[in-house]
């Protein structure tokens, strides 16, 4: 006699109760790295900031050297720097997007330079910011330090 057992085919998979908490962790994964990832922007801000005063500093310096060697140190002036005319007060580089700007060549898809002098990366608030104050008769010109730390950018 012949005993004959008959297979069951088991399925594999996932039990529905299974699959919804693995969906529960994602979420609480997400809501909890998505505010880290959201912060980054402002790092990024700020990192950029401080780069564009790196180049202000620079090219300050570069400009202010090439004006004292092609007696450009008058009141009004202007100065070629890799192709691009910077224009001069006192020997150093304007307070504008013709001045610094150039100098510097700080994008204007980047930055935003007002009139004063005032730097800021494009989509910053106004806290995010630099300043360059341009050259007197008395004074050099120079440049204000970032904000304390990003989160004003």
């Amino acid at each position: 006699m012949q005993i004959s057992h008959a297979h069951k085919r088991q399925q594999g998979g996932f039990t529905l109760i299974e699959l919804v908490m693995v969906i529960v962790i994602i979420g609480i994964l997400a809501a909890v790295a998505l505010p880290r990832f959201a912060n980054l922007s402002q790092q990024a801000r700020y990192a950029s900031l401080q780069g564009a005063r790196g180049a202000v500093n620079s090219a300050m310096a570069i400009a202010h050297a090439t004006a004292l060697a092609t007696a450009q140190t008058g009141a009004t002036g202007s100065i070629t720097l890799e192709g691009q005319a910077v224009t001069l007060a006192n020997g150093y580089p304007t307070a504008d997007s013709a001045g610094i700007g150039a100098a510097a060549q700080l994008s204007a898809t980047d930055y935003t330079i007002s009139g004063t002098g005032t730097i800021t990366p494009v989509n910053a608030p106004a806290t995010c910011a630099i300043t360059y104050t341009a050259a007197t008769t008395t004074t050099a010109a120079s440049v204000s330090a970032p904000p304390a730390d990003y989160t004003s950018c």
